[in-house]
C-alpha cells in the first residue's frame, strides 16, 4: 500500500470517528505556546488562553475565554478592579492577610506563587494542565498553604462548547490556616475562590441557577445552588459561562456571589463557599475543591443546569 493511500485511509478514519483532521491543512484548530501562555486557536482566533506570567499579574488566569470564532466572554483587569483576572482563582484572606486586592503598585499583601505549568495537549484539542502554587505572607518566605491544581479542558464540541474541570488540592503548612472573606453586610461581601469577570460587551444579561436567588441587595445576589450560569447577547448570538459545584466540595451546594450592574457594566460570578462563615484548616490537613466551568452558546435555564450538573457528577465518580 502506498504512503499516499495510507494517508488517505487515515484521514478517512479520523473523519468517520468524528475527530479533527490533525494531519492535514483542513484542521481548524492549532495549539499556540509561548513562555507565558498556552492557548487553543481556531483559524487564528484564540478560543481560550491560559496565562502564567502575563503583564505582572498576581495570579495565573484564563483570558480570553471565548466560543470558537467569537468575541471574548471574559474581561481581564477592568479599570474598576484591576485584580479581576477574567477567569481565575484567588483567596481573599488567609490568616488575616489579603491575597485578593492589589495596591497602587500592583502588589498584594499576601503572595500567590506558582511554578511553570505542565500541559499535555491531545490530538482532539483537549488538554491537561497541572500547576503547583504556594500562598505566603509578603513578610515571610514560608508558605502557609500549598495547592496542586489540575484543569482538564475538553475538546470543543460541534457547537463550539467546551468545559474546564478544575481540581484544586490544598494543604496547610505547620500551622492552622483560617480562610476568610469580607463578611456580608451593608457592603455585600462573601466572595473568595473561583471567579469569572465577564466581558463588558455582554448585553441583555441574565443569571440562572439551580435554586432560588436567595438574598438580593441592589445588584448583588447571595444564594446556594449546585450551579450558576451567567449569559447574555454577544456578537450576533447568545452565549454564557456556567460554573458547576461538585457535591464533594465543603459546604456543597455552594453559596454564590453574583453582580449584575449594567451601569459600569459589572458582570461577575463567584463560587463563594466561604460566604456565610470562614473555614479553619488544621495544620498539615488538606481539602479539595472541584468545579466544572462550561463555555457554551445560547442561554441555559435551571433545567439545563441541573442536567449538566448530573452529567458532571457521572463523569467524576468517587471524587
Amino acid at each position: 500500500m502506498s504512503k499516499t493511500l495510507v494517508y488517505a485511509v487515515g484521514l478517512g478514519l479520523l473523519s468517520w470517528l468524528g475527530l479533527p483532521k490533525i494531519f492535514g491543512a483542513e484542521s481548524q484548530y492549532r495549539w499556540q505556546r509561548s513562555a507565558d501562555s498556552i492557548a487553543l486557536a481556531r483559524n487564528g482566533h484564540v478560543v481560550w488562553q491560559f496565562n502564567q506570567g502575563t503583564h505582572g499579574a498576581t495570579k495565573p488566569f484564563f483570558h480570553p475565554v471565548a466560543l470558537p470564532g467569537g468575541s471574548p466572554l471574559t474581561w481581564q483587569s477592568p479599570p474598576d478592579h484591576v485584580w479581576h483576572y477574567a477567569l481565575w482563582f484567588s483567596w481573599k484572606y488567609l490568616n488575616g492577610v489579603n491575597y485578593w486586592e492589589q495596591d497602587r503598585n500592583g502588589n498584594c499583601e499576601g503572595i500567590t506563587e506558582w511554578g511553570a505549568a505542565s500541559f499535555e495537549p491531545q490530538s482532539d484539542y483537549s488538554g491537561l494542565l497541572r500547576l503547583d502554587l504556594r500562598y505566603r505572607p509578603r513578610k515571610s518566605d514560608r508558605p502557609i498553604l500549598t495547592e496542586k491544581r489540575t484543569i482538564v479542558i475538553s475538546a470543543p464540541a460541534a457547537d463550539g462548547s467546551y468545559a474546564m474541570d478544575w481540581t484544586c488540592e490544598f494543604k496547610a503548612g505547620d500551622e492552622p490556616v483560617k480562610l476568610d472573606r469580607t463578611p456580608p453586610g451593608n457592603q455585600p461581601g462573601g466572595y473568595a475562590g473561583l471567579s469569572v469577570r465577564l466581558a463588558k460587551g455582554l448585553g441583555d444579561v441574565q443569571v440562572e441557577a439551580t435554586a432560588d436567588k436567595g438574598e438580593a441587595r441592589g445588584n448583588r445576589y447571595g444564594y446556594a445552588a449546585m450551579a450558576t450560569d451567567f449569559n447574555g447577547r454577544i456578537d450576533d448570538g447568545e452565549a454564557g459561562i456556567a460554573i458547576l459545584d461538585h457535591p464533594s466540595n465543603p459546604r456543597s451546594p455552594s453559596r454564590w456571589y453574583v453582580i449584575k450592574d449594567p451601569g459600569q457594566p459589572f458582570w461577575y460570578m463567584n463560587a463563594a463557599w466561604l460566604q456565610l462563615e470562614p473555614y479553619v484548616l488544621a495544620a498539615k490537613a488538606s481539602f479539595t475543591l472541584r468545579y466544572r466551568v462550561c463555555i457554551h452558546p445560547a442561554r441555559w435555564d435551571g433545567a439545563r443546569l441541573k442536567a449538566e450538573s448530573e452529567r458532571y457528577l457521572r463523569a467524576t465518580p468517587g471524587s
